[in-house]
């Protein structure tokens, strides 16, 4: 029978877009469970109050500035998550915006910019870590995608472009990295209430959601909580050596009689 390094109890963790949302529910739980964690976000005041209160409960974390777009800055962050608990075993990408413009109003560079937080922000990240895992022969990269995939939203064009690379990356990374002892995850949350479009106004989101219903999707007004997506992560990497869960996808359930 053919035997599996087990997982370290203590297994450092990265997490992008760590500031509000899934990330920060994410680091939370993480930490919960022992491990040590690095937070990062352009935002990296709102990291630091999630870092506190993580530490105010005994648990390990340290916040770090992070911007995705920019690859010395995804490489700073990096160094200084090692230098702070060690080589990274868990490293959860989940940094992004949401934008609501139809894709042929959208300018390329708007659209481009869109690609650069969400596809390319994730494999800069990747790159900086994926490495030293297979080296270590340990490791589980853990991407956030998207409902948008398997169901387009309109309005969301270049968000939807972004997360179908997501997952075709993750697929590719799934083939290259069998047997290296480094697993790749996608977790792909259904509508969540999460920072991701709450800088819309008004006459926006109105107009966003009357697209929704008119293409019927949006079956009932519940949303995902950010802790239930992060306990779903946790529960992917938390997965014993030897099986390997690829893919999860979470919707939100309607209420009972509503």
């Amino acid at each position: 029978m053919p035997r599996f390094a087990p997982h370290p109890e203590r297994r450092p963790a990265l997490v992008s877009g760590a500031s509000s949302g899934i990330g920060a529910a994410t680091a939370t739980l993480l930490a919960a469970a022992g491990h040590p964690v690095a937070l990062g976000a352009r935002r990296v005041e709102r990291c630091e109050r999630v870092a506190a209160a993580v530490r105010e409960r005994g648990g390990q974390a340290v916040a770090l500035r992070l911007d995705v777009s920019d690859s010395d800055s995804v490489k700073s962050f990096v160094a200084a998550a090692r230098d702070a608990h060690g080589d990274p075993e868990i490293v959860v990408s989940g940094a992004g915006d949401l934008s609501a413009e139809r894709v042929h109003e959208l300018d390329p560079e708007s659209f481009a910019a869109q690609l650069q937080v969400h596809l390319v922000g994730a494999h800069r990240l990747v790159s900086q870590v994926a490495p030293g895992m297979v080296a270590r022969a340990r490791g589980h990269v853990v991407l956030v995608s998207s409902g948008v995939v398997p169901v387009p939203r309109p309005r969301m064009g270049a968000y939807v472009a972004a997360k179908h690379g997501i997952e075709g990356m993750a697929r590719a990374m799934r083939m290259e990295l069998e047997g290296t002892g480094v697993r790749t995850s996608v977790v792909r949350p259904g509508p969540t209430m999460t920072g991701m479009g709450m800088t819309w106004d008004a006459d926006t989101t109105a107009t966003v959601l009357a697209d929704w219903v008119a293409w019927g999707l949006a079956r009932h007004p519940h949303f995902l909580r950010p802790e239930q997506v992060a306990a779903m992560i946790v529960t992917v990497v938390s997965a014993p050596r030897g099986s390997h869960v690829t893919l999860v996808e979470i919707q939100p359930e309607r209420a009972v009689g509503s």
